[in-house]
This record gives structure tokens, sequence and C-alpha cells, in this order.
């Protein structure tokens, strides 16, 4: 075990102005070339490669278990120790010996001592170490082989593709942005203005009629009322008809939420609670509808002859069986959320009687004012009915003794928001 000397400290030390990480020099030139081996090499995973890695052999066929150093006779205080081991001295396999030189000031009976068996141990995992960097090593460079290629395939495909690609990005980026407006809306309760309501419902039917104008020669309007497209779409093409028809399915039902926000704009107690159930109807069957929507277009797309009868009859009946246990789970959320909204009674308490206000003290621990139609809960603490109402749409606790209150039936869409995830299959 030879000790570094100072010029191979200074090559890796952090003070250096030209080491890196683990002693690898990150540069651009070095990173196009071999970008994942540059980036496995910096983080340390990978032993650093020569100029010419031609050269360097990949995993070495033994492990030499001599090892030597020459002390320097000009410093002091340095130890060196050589570990050799017998081969034809009659000698146990794994044996051997370990000579001491003294250096200068140094006693050689203090020199530690390497057994066989930690040397083993230690030629043991130094190989199982190097086999598994070999495998890493192999790994990047057949990615590096194959990524500029793929690449290449990936830039074609984009430009084969690209109005597609283009309109996808914009129709999903307006919908979240539509998403968020919706909630800040309904956030408001009666600050809402009408104007504002009515002029991001222009913007969003606009933005639907525009959509469907400009594809008015696909036959992206047969899959919304459930009927199979003409011609049998390529794959590329069934997955954009279905995004678009996904994507503007929920924007139409958000103008529809701001309709019914306009509505309840001055709602209070019982007006704001219907107007969470009626928010939370519209997405569950906006969910049922959106769930039917990409059957006609793979409907279609399995049902293609020229694999043969047997097969797209195959596919097809396997395509709708999966198809009918997803809509049984989105129709029973459906009829849930339409008898919850057939209820009139609270189904986390009951109103509260004026003796039972006048002993809580007349005042609601959320906003801190006078109770408004105020609500006894389970739990026996008292709310206004516009508060808790609203604390109901995000949690199912008390908010005072976090009592369970409302049972876990059905997830509430009463703050506006519109499930973002698509709908493809």
């Amino acid at each position: 075990m030879d000790t570094l000397d100072g010029s191979e400290n200074a090559n890796i030390s952090p003070t250096s102005p030209n080491s890196t990480t683990f002693g690898v020099q990150f540069s651009p030139l070095r990173f196009f070339q071999s970008p994942v081996s540059t980036l496995l090499e910096y983080s340390g995973l990978l032993r650093v490669r020569p100029d010419n890695p031609e050269t360097e052999p990949l995993v070495a066929d033994n492990i030499n278990s001599n090892v030597s150093g020459d002390s320097n006779t000009n410093s002091s205080g340095e130890v060196s120790i050589r570990i050799t081991e017998g081969e034809d001295s009659g000698e146990g396999e794994g044996s051997g010996s370990v000579e001491e030189r003294e250096g200068s000031g140094v006693d050689a009976s203090t020199a530690p001592t390497v057994s066989a068996e930690d040397d083993d141990d230690a030629g043991s995992n130094n190989r199982d170490s190097t086999y598994q960097r070999f495998d890493i090593q192999q790994v990047a460079r057949w990615i590096e082989q194959i990524l500029p290629f793929s690449l290449l395939l990936l830039f074609v495909f984009i430009r084969q593709h690209l109005q597609g690609f283009f309109v996808t990005i914009w129709i999903t980026a307006f919908m979240f942005k539509s998403n968020d407006i919706l909630r800040k809306q309904t956030a408001l309760k009666g600050e809402r203005k009408i104007d504002v309501l009515v002029g991001y419902f222009v913007v969003f039917e606009i933005h639907v009629i525009g959509v469907y104008w400009w594809y008015r020669n696909d036959d992206l309007f047969y899959p919304l009322l459930m009927v199979p497209p003409k011609v049998i779409p390529p794959f590329w093409h069934a997955i954009f008809m279905i995004l678009v028809n996904d994507t503007m399915v929920r924007q139409a039902a958000m103008a529809l939420k701001l309709v019914l926000l306009m509505y309840y704009k001055n709602g209070r107690g019982h007006n704001f609670r219907r107007q969470g159930q009626m928010l939370t109807l519209v997405e569950y069957t906006l969910l049922l509808y959106r769930g039917l929507l990409p059957t006609p277009v793979w409907y279609r797309f399995f049902l293609n002859k020229d694999y043969g009868s047997l097969f797209s009859s195959l596919t097809t009946g396997l395509y709708l069986t999966f198809k009918l246990t997803s809509i049984v789970e989105k129709v029973k959320s459906f009829y849930t959320a339409l008898k919850a909204l057939s209820k009139k009674e609270v189904h986390y308490g009951s109103h509260a009687t004026p003796e039972q206000v006048n002993a809580a003290g007349d005042l609601c621990a959320i906003c801190q004012e006078k109770m408004h139609a105020p609500i006894l809960l389970r739990c026996k603490h008292i709310f206004c009915e516009d508060c808790v109402s609203e604390w109901f749409e995000r949690e199912r606790t008390c908010p005072l003794c976090r009592a369970l209150v409302r049972p876990a039936d059905l997830r509430s869409f009463g703050d506006g928001s519109t499930s973002l995830f698509f709908q493809l299959f």
C-alpha cells in the first residue's frame, strides 16, 4: 500500500483550479462525445477513462496481490510494507509474509500486519466492484451508441406531427390556466363579479368553437356523439383525436361551471352547500362522459379486418370488457353524487336550535363573527353553515376537536376544480 506523494495529491485536491468532483474535469466537448459516461464518471460511479480507451483493458485478468512500495530516503517517518504470496514454497494457499523496512525514526514493531484472510476478502470485494462497474460502463456505452439515432428519429417524428404537438401543448396549457381561474372565482364567493364571469365564459366557448372549427374536416365530431370514425385512424391520429376531445369537453364543462357560479353568486349557507353539490355533480357527470369518449375511436381502431376477423374480434372484445369494468366505477360515483344532491338535510350534522347557539356563545370559531344559519355537528360543536360547508369541501374532521364528522364517501369538487388526468383509454 503506497502512500500518495505531494504531486499526486495536488491533482485531486479540491483547491486545485483544474479539479472537479472525483477528479473528473467536466468539459463540454467530453460531454458532447459521451454524455452518459461523462455523467457517471463525474458522479463517481465509474472510474476516469484514459485518453485512449481502446488500449485500456475493461476488466483485469487477475488481481495482483503483490503490493509494494519504496520508501523515500529523503523523507522521514515512512513505512513500506510488501505482501508476497507463497506459490511453490509448500505453504497453504493464500498464505503470505510481510516484510517491513524501517524508515528513519520509526520502529518496525509498530508496523501494521495484514493477514491472508483479510487480503482474500478485499480481493473478492474489489473483483465484484470491478465487474459491477464494467456492467454499468457497458450499458452507458450502449446508450451512447443508440442515443444519436434515437434523437434523430425523435426530431423527424416531431417534424411530421408538428401541428399536432403545437395544438396539444396549447390546449393543455389553456385548460390548466382555466382550471386555476375557475378555482379562484369559486373561492371569491359573494365577491365575484358577473361581468368577469361572463368574460371568462365567452373566452372558454370561443376557444372550444375555434378548435373544432379548425379541425372541421376531420372526424373529431363523431366520437362526441358516440359514433365511430368513418375510416380506421392510425395509432397516433387516434391518440390525437382522443386528447383533443377529452380536453375540449373539460373546457366546455368549465364554461358550465361558470354559469353555476353566476347563479349562486350571492349564495350563503344552504345555497353555498347546494353550489358545491352541483359542481361535484357536474364533475362526476363529466368523468362518466369522458370515460365513454375514447370508446368509439378505439372500437374502430381495433376492429380492423386487415389483421384477420378472429384477431380483430378478439382484441375488440377484450377492450370493451376492460372498458366496461372502468365504466361501472364511474357510474357508481355519478349515482352517489346525484343521490347527495337530492338530500336536503346536512349529512354531517343538523341545524342548531337558538338555545344551543346561545349556550355555545353565538360566535363562529371559523369566521369569528355572529353565527349565520348555525349547524350543530355530530361532535356537538356549532359553526356557520357557510363556513363549515367550505371547510368540509377539503376536510372530514371537526375544525376544533378533529373528530371524524364527514363520512369518507365521495371526493368533493365543490372548489370548482376539474380532474386534470387525461382519459386516453
